[in-house]
């Protein structure tokens, strides 16, 4: 299954269909099929739309050989997070009592992936509404890592399913939501790269919502450059989203190979550095060699702000605020059949009042100013993506949470890019966070670019041949 046409980046497939080496239904077949094969172990996906996708992929093809093509996506398939409206199918967000809940629309981001051509292969699985990093579903189910086919190992969360279908090779991208981390702990663990926007790039109109203050969606794929294609495709002025007016598009692609020769990175503070595993920290530290080597300068960051863990305690706060009032009739009902680690987080928001949802906003405000000026002359700062690698499901403490290294990216509104950057002795990946200032996507993807062409962890894909379900 490893030589076949499943295993190409969204790039590769998109230059092997304009020049008619392959066509989008032999794409589109080469994913059906692996799916067939790993979908009854992996469970990424929640519903797979076969004969939709087969359809797609016929009238796509018979396009393009009409000198019809709508782009380099034409013809191209792509996963969606169980949180995503796609009018006419299931939109469940990882919520059992919602299994058959039908969307009415299709969300603007997904109707920019349709327009330029993309296919659908399905929907993937998520954490009950979004509400958690390790990637569990108590009533849906939880996917399964695949880096580890033994031992069932958290594929990170929310977007689960998403990350699990690309790194599998199920699909060639998806794309996930992240409000606290939940694109790029789910790539770290699962070896493949993830973006995380800023509010107000992608419209997130018709994507059921977590926390609006904070939720932002954003591309998974197995290259900087895939993402990079993905955010154009998706990113531009949405009326019914009125953030999206506030940014001026994020051209990554001008910049993307200028490398990283005269650039200022700021490394992790010392005084954080004991909340990493030890193999964790030895790969953030080649990166950082491997980065000066390259010409960028490693500088300390100026010392000030809050630690890694009380930014995420007010990330919590943040969220279970706003997500409560739209679910109290759900978590309060003892009676449905809820995630229980999902229905503590939600019901923590009945003790947060009004006023300490404003003073926690008010917080973030003074936090978003502070950190503008301890970063000047900084172009962005490096972080592992996650504290550890991959650990067993059966392992994992509900009341606490992976996001450690994530959340403060989100409470300061800005934008972030986890690519692998390598493994552990147990052969489990390993990933690097680019974080740069709202709006400069553009530079994450381009420092992201120049490290995953100087190294080869990129091309590590899971040994999947012959998995049993």
């Amino acid at each position: 299954m490893s030589s076949d046409l499943s295993a190409l980046t969204v790039q590769a497939l998109s230059e092997g269909v304009v020049a008619r080496r392959f066509s989008p239904v032999d794409v589109v077949e080469a994913c059906l099929a692996r799916i067939a094969a790993l979908e009854p172990k992996l469970q990424a996906f929640v519903h797979v739309h076969e004969g939709e996708a087969r359809l797609a992929a016929q009238v796509a093809d018979k396009a393009i050989r009409a000198g019809n093509s709508l782009g380099p996506l034409h013809g191209i398939p792509i996963a969606l997070k169980d949180l995503i409206e796609f009018k006419d199918h299931a939109t469940a967000a990882g919520c059992a009592v919602w299994r058959d809940r039908i969307s009415k629309h299709t969300a603007t981001l997904a109707q920019k992936l349709l327009g330029a051509g993309m296919i659908v292969l399905g929907k993937t699985h998520t954490v009950e509404f979004a509400y958690g990093a390790w990637g569990t579903n108590q009533h849906m189910g939880t996917p399964w890592n695949p880096w580890d086919m033994t031992t069932h190992r958290t594929p990170g969360g929310s977007s689960s399913g998403s990350a699990v279908a690309v790194a599998a090779r199920m699909a060639p991208c998806a794309i996930g939501t992240d409000t606290g981390g939940s694109v790029r702990i789910p790539a770290a663990w699962c070896g493949i790269t993830g973006l995380k926007t800023t509010i107000g790039r992608i419209s997130t109109h018709g994507v059921l919502p977590l926390s609006p203050t904070m939720d932002t969606p954003g591309p998974i794929a197995r290259s900087v450059e895939d993402c990079a294609i993905l955010l154009v495709a998706m990113e531009g002025s949405d009326p019914l989203d009125p953030l999206t007016a506030l940014l001026p598009p994020s051209a990554p692609m001008a910049s993307l190979r200028r490398g990283v020769t005269g650039l200022r990175l700021a490394r992790l503070p010392d005084s954080e550095r004991a909340e990493f595993d030890a193999e964790v920290l030895a790969a953030y530290d080649r990166s950082l060699k491997e980065l000066a080597a390259m010409g960028a300068e490693i500088v300390d960051l100026a010392p000030g702000g809050r630690t890694l863990r009380e930014s995420g305690d007010l990330v919590g706060k943040i969220i279970s605020a706003e997500i409560y009032p739209r679910l109290a009739t759900l978590v309060d009902d003892d009676t449905l059949p809820l995630d229980q680690a999902v229905r503590v987080r939600v019901r923590a928001g009945a003790s947060i009042s009004p006023r300490q949802y404003r003073d926690v906003l008010a917080e973030r405000e003074r936090a978003k100013r502070e950190f503008a000026v301890r970063i000047e002359g900084i172009d962005a700062v490096l972080t592992p993506s996650t504290m550890t690698p991959a650990i067993p499901v059966a392992s994992v403490d509900q009341s606490t949470t992976p996001a450690l290294s994530t959340r403060w990216v989100n409470f300061l509104d800005l934008c972030a890019l986890a690519l692998p950057n390598g493994m552990t002795h147990d052969s489990l990946p390993t990933s690097l966070q680019i974080t740069c200032r709202g709006g400069d996507e553009a530079m994450a993807l381009r420092i992201g670019w120049a490290l995953e062409n100087a190294t080869d962890w990129h091309k590590m894909a899971p040994l999947l041949d012959n998995v049993k379900g």
